[in-house]
């Protein structure tokens, strides 16, 4: 089996400005680093060797910044790569044959937006985009598969901030 996929959708975001420049609110924030202290302590997830790919909107950014300084105790490099397909309206199965390109030695951590973060869900474990878990802002599906693939995925955890209150 390869490791964990995990889905992030970012924090809240404020309004008021172009899309790809908006950035984390207050809550988000702190929905954010409530994520990452749950992570933190997670023993089941190899940390160290976590992958954080993010969207190069600037809410996705700050998320995963946030993420990984929650983790920065575990994770000793703090690299945090941009993948430009993973922007609110980008196709899944783009993503997913980024997914099917990559190697699977190490958990990964997508953040991105809505509605994408459902439409990758639903395909990787349905098959089908429409058939997506909704994503509330900061929320984590955590996947697992032999092959990051259309319908061969089983989702294993969805977790909110609001799980962790």
């Amino acid at each position: 089996m390869t490791e964990p996929l995990l889905i992030m959708r970012h924090g809240e975001a404020s309004h008021g400005r172009i899309d790809e420049a908006r950035e984390l609110n207050g809550r988000g924030r702190q929905e954010v680093a409530r994520m990452a202290a749950w992570l933190s302590g997670r023993c089941d997830l190899e940390l160290a060797r976590l992958r954080l790919v993010a969207s190069p909107y600037v809410r996705a950014r700050q998320t995963a910044e946030l993420i990984a300084e929650g983790l920065a105790d575990l994770r000793p490099q703090r690299e945090i790569e941009t993948l430009t397909i993973i922007t609110p309206d980008d196709a899944p199965n783009e993503v997913i044959d980024w997914l099917l390109e990559q190697p699977d030695d190490c958990p990964l951590l997508l953040i991105s937006h809505m509605p994408l973060v459902a439409a990758l869900t639903g395909i990787l474990v349905e098959g089908r985009a429409e058939r997506g878990p909704g994503f509330t802002t900061a929320t984590v599906a955590e996947l697992d598969a032999e092959v990051r693939a259309a319908g061969c995925a089983r989702a294993t955890r969805f977790t909110s901030p609001m799980d962790l209150a």
